[in-house]
């Protein structure tokens, strides 16, 4: 059973930095593909970093590239995103996801197999 739990979520001032983790328990094969997305109330769901741990292929949504940065402790079994340079258009409630699928076959559809609870942000 795999589970993934977020945290690091809270209140940040524009400008200011955030690290956000999701602790994934289960099976390594279920995280080829780990990613993180966001929602803010009355939007859609946007994907905004992920990673194939396999072949360590990154990707960044446009509106975070060069101030976000997804990263990986497999020691830890921990995936943390760092948020620099907040904006207050960055809140959201973040959510991590795996799947044991190469991310190329994901990215797609983004379709993950497993997803966290969220960690809220708020920037102002």
């Amino acid at each position: 059973h795999v589970q993934l739990v977020e945290s690091g979520g809270g209140s940040v001032q524009a400008g200011g930095s955030r690290r956000l983790s999701c602790v994934v328990s289960g099976s390594t094969y279920s995280r080829a593909c780990m990613g993180w997305f966001r929602q803010a109330p009355g939007k859609e769901r946007e994907r905004v970093a992920r990673l194939d741990t396999v072949d360590r292929s990154a990707y960044y949504a446009d509106s975070v590239k060069g101030r976000f940065t997804i990263s990986q402790d497999n020691a830890k079994d921990t995936l943390y995103l760092q948020m620099s340079s907040l904006k207050p258009e960055d809140t959201a409630m973040y959510y991590c996801a795996a799947d044991p699928r190469p991310c190329h076959e994901i990215d797609p559809t983004n379709a993950y197999n497993h997803w966290g609870q969220g960690t809220q942000v708020t920037v102002s």
